[in-house]
């Protein structure tokens, strides 16, 4: 049973950090690409960084960079997202997403809610 399931989320107020992280069982974790997206209230789900299958490459979209870094552990089939002088505007749900792009196969998590708010 392929599982993906995030923690670490929260209530922050602005210019703090927290450390996401999202436990994949159920699947060769190590074959796939890992990204992590978000979703505000009321806005699309947008894809706020990726990294490679053994981790030797990642990106970051332009509102997250500098700021957040994404990084995995394969003995340990964890994915973490670590945020950094975090913004009421990243308050969102983050979503852990796994991908083997030339297999079509797709997994994602439930979520989990991080706000940003004084």
């Amino acid at each position: 049973q392929v599982q993906l399931v995030e923690s670490g989320g929260g209530l922050v107020q602005p210019g703090q950090s927290l450390r996401l992280s999202c436990a994949a069982s159920g699947f060769t974790f190590s074959r796939y690409a890992m990204m992590w997206y978000r979703q505000a209230p009321g806005k699309e789900r947008e894809l706020v960084a990726n990294i490679t299958s053994t981790g030797g490459s990642t990106n970051y979209s332009d509102s997250v960079k500098g700021r957040f870094t994404i990084s995995r552990d394969n003995v340990k089939n964890t994915v973490y997202l670590q945020m950094n002088s975090l913004k009421p505007e990243d308050t969102a749900v983050y979503y852990c997403h796994a991908e083997r792009k030339m297999f079509r196969m797709e997994y994602w998590g439930k979520g989990t809610l991080v706000t940003v708010s004084s």
